[in-house]
């Protein structure tokens, strides 16, 4: 598959999708250059801004399986890894799986579960695999988590431990819309109070999974110089000796910051990497991996304020 092609897929998902989410074309972009890197995605974003819909309506554009979870405080790891039922008919263990054997999982409100249970997605987001009772199941190289949670609520919520924040590929702040792009809601959206079933607006899958996998190796083969390569490593080492953070990002990020700038090249229509694609996608991906010394926090220093000052401080090649 040619740039060419990976394009046409971008755009007809792009279509799709906006036939249902008004606006948000930021987020929609680096879902799909999360997509086209294999990536997971954390969304964040206060109630009622759509988060739901915008990931079923990819998913449905994609041609995926699509799986929920509505997190709450009670639930344990094997409701959503599934567990072994002993059938007596067969005097055997059978498995009943859990939601987490899916392609797209919406992981709705993460952080309104402990950490136990969050913990249950982790060998999924890093292996694509999970292991119950000592055997272990592939789930596709398709698979795809893609959690929300509401910034604004702390009552009864559980934050997301570091090791599961950085495996998400990108964080990613889905704001409230402009007043145009408001009234294009309700006119689309108002006549009912209930959400709405996505396929009620005529979104067709364009593409097959193979388009997804030929995209993906076509996007993982794009060039990215020597110089970039330093230019991003030198980012990610610039986040461990600022004053305001106390622990930096670790070498998986520079991975990840690798992959997702060809992946963001190829949104683009590119088949090189400019320092502009790295830039573009670095607040969303460094912007959880960050963790504030004391001081910082208290004097309101945001992560992204950090990541920006970065940018302008490491030298990037010509």
């Amino acid at each position: 598959m040619d740039l060419e092609q990976v394009g046409k897929i971008i755009e007809s998902i792009r279509m799709e999708v906006g036939k249902v989410i008004v606006g948000q074309k930021n987020v929609v972009e680096l879902m799909l250059t999360s997509l086209l890197a294999g990536g997971h995605i954390l969304l964040e974003g206060v109630p009622g801004t759509g988060k739901t819909l915008l990931v079923q309506s990819f998913a449905m554009a994609l041609g995926l399986e699509f799986g929920r979870v509505q997190f709450t405080p009670d639930m344990m790891p094997g409701d959503i890894l599934g567990t072994n039922i002993f059938n007596f008919q067969t005097n055997e263990f059978v498995l009943t799986r859990g939601p987490i054997f899916t392609e797209v999982l919406l992981a709705d409100e993460i952080n309104r579960t402990p950490p136990k249970t969050q913990a249950a997605l982790l060998q999924a987001m890093n292996e694509r695999n999970v292991t119950i009772d000592r055997h272990t199941y592939d789930l596709g190289i398709n698979f795809m988590v893609v959690a929300t949670q509401n910034p604004i609520e702390q009552q009864g919520t559980y934050p997301l431990p570091e090791a599961q924040l950085d495996r998400f590929l990108f964080k990613i702040g889905l704001d409230y819309p402009s007043l145009d792009e408001e009234v294009e809601i309700v006119r689309r959206h108002g006549g009912g109070t209930v959400m709405p079933k996505p396929d009620s607006y005529g979104i067709q899958t364009l593409i097959s999974k193979e388009h997804i996998a030929y995209a993906r190796t076509t996007v993982a083969n794009i060039k990215l110089s020597d110089p970039l390569a330093e230019y991003i490593v030198n980012i990610v080492r610039a986040t461990r000796s600022h004053p305001a953070i106390e622990t930096g990002a670790s070498p998986r990020a520079s991975n990840m910051l690798s992959a997702a700038a060809r992946a963001q090249a190829a949104v683009q229509g590119r088949d090189f990497v400019l320092p502009d694609d790295i830039k573009l996608i670095a607040p969303a991906l460094l912007r959880h991996r960050l963790y504030l010394t004391p001081s910082a926090d208290i004097e309101g220093v945001t992560p992204d304020r950090i990541i920006y000052e970065l940018l302008g401080q490491v030298p990037a090649p010509r």
